[in-house]
């Protein structure tokens, strides 16, 4: 291991310590508005109250957001996770021609602007399915977030998969147990921690996702983003848009906060 000196490594924890709190400075003001009393952000905040928090739980847009929002992401991440599971198996147990370019096309909608994926969604929807009669609506949505959601789980999986031994599979088919016993008893037992991490992680960036949604989402149909996007338009919302900030943070860091713990696990083993 590197040896620091000492003032080495006091340097380096104020550099940490200055990066942490540049980038989480906002994040603490969203959620110290969220009980400030005033309508409008301010500080410093005049005083704490809960009315916010109370009009959020009983407001049914927020409500319906919400709803929504959990059933594409859950949705989105069940496709990713199985489409993102099966890419993964072809990639990293077969050679073909064109399996590199496969792989690039496989990573390249996380890389790409959600606003391009937004409008090329909306365009195949309205210029090619709506004329002979297929109104997508709710599906156009979930599919929309599937494709950049992919990704996250063919990351995960691919790389276990690499890691993985393949003498214990040709062993357990040696010993007369199936392909499907195989995968259940065996295969899936190696990687399962990093199909999870990555399934968690598919459901945090489908449901912060906004740029998308924009583009994709049914008249009518909001999610937890979009609600607070349109919501900032209208100064006299603030405190209850730092309220349904203050939900989104804490519903995104769970799943993110698992998968991270689930990565470790699966590095130790």
């Amino acid at each position: 291991m590197l040896q620091m000196s000492k003032s080495a490594k006091l340097g380096l924890l104020g550099l940490v310590l200055f990066v942490l709190i540049f980038m989480y400075t906002p994040l603490f003001v969203v959620i110290a508005n969220s009980f400030n009393s005033a309508r409008l952000s301010a500080w410093p905040i005049e005083q704490l109250t809960l009315d916010w928090w109370i009009f959020a739980a009983t407001y049914e847009p927020i409500r319906m957001a919400l709803l929504n929002s959990f059933i594409v992401a859950s949705i989105a991440m069940v496709f990713a996770a199985i489409l993102g599971t099966l890419v993964a198996f072809a990639l990293s147990r077969y050679d073909f021609f064109g399996k590199s370019t496969v792989n690039l096309l496989v990573v390249l909608p996380i890389a790409l602007p959600g606003v391009v994926t937004g409008v090329a969604f909306s365009n195949t929807y309205s210029n090619f399915l709506s004329p002979i009669g297929i109104d997508v609506g709710y599906f156009g949505l979930i599919v929309s977030h599937a494709t950049f959601c992919i990704v996250m789980v063919f990351n995960n999986v691919f790389a276990r998969l690499k890691r993985m031994n393949p003498s214990m599979q040709e062993a357990s088919m040696d010993l007369g147990a199936g392909l499907w016993e195989t995968f259940r008893l065996v295969t899936f037992p190696q990687f399962r921690s990093s199909f999870i991490a990555g399934a968690l992680l598919a459901f945090a960036l489908s449901f912060d996702e906004v740029y998308v949604t924009i583009f994709t989402a049914p008249p009518g149909v909001d999610t937890l983003p979009l609600w607070i996007l349109k919501e900032m338009a209208r100064p006299n919302q603030a405190s209850v848009v730092n309220v349904v900030a203050t939900v989104v943070i804490l519903l995104s860091l769970i799943p993110v906060y698992i998968s991270q713990r689930l990565a470790r696990e699966d590095d130790a083993r």
